[in-house]
């Protein structure tokens, strides 16, 4: 499984909009998503900053899938307005990805599944 992460950059003036629509994602375009084996996939903003996160299979081959499909075609055409160049990308490079250098998958067991609380430990 890869852990992907890439940046993107929001103009200035459509941060409002760029949050208002993810608050109404097109349950269609979740659904091929998870079809294509997208999962965990979150997006956080800093101002105009994006950092996006997602675990797939192969990510080229997602990034096939999802350009060849009208849902996401549609989606992206909505959302490509709203886009300005990120600043340090590189001529050959569509998304910014970001190279781990660090990762800590932690240790299941010390966390309640309910509310991902650490469990309280007891005296030994």
């Amino acid at each position: 499984m890869q852990r992907i992460a890439f940046q993107l950059r929001i103009k200035a003036d459509k941060i409002g909009e760029y949050d208002e629509a993810h608050l109404h994602v097109w349950p269609e375009l979740v659904q091929k998503l998870e079809r294509f084996g997208v999962t965990d996939y979150s997006i956080f903003r800093r101002g105009q900053q994006l950092f996006l996160y997602m675990r797939v299979q192969d990510f080229d081959q997602v990034t096939e899938d999802l350009a060849a499909s009208d849902i996401n075609q549609r989606w992206q055409q909505k959302m490509a307005p709203l886009f300005e160049p990120v600043p340090d990308l590189q001529p050959h490079e569509i998304y910014a990805t970001m190279h781990e250098v660090f990762f800590m998958p932690g240790d299941p067991s010390l966390h309640d599944e309910r509310s991902l609380k650490p469990k309280e430990k007891t005296p030994e």
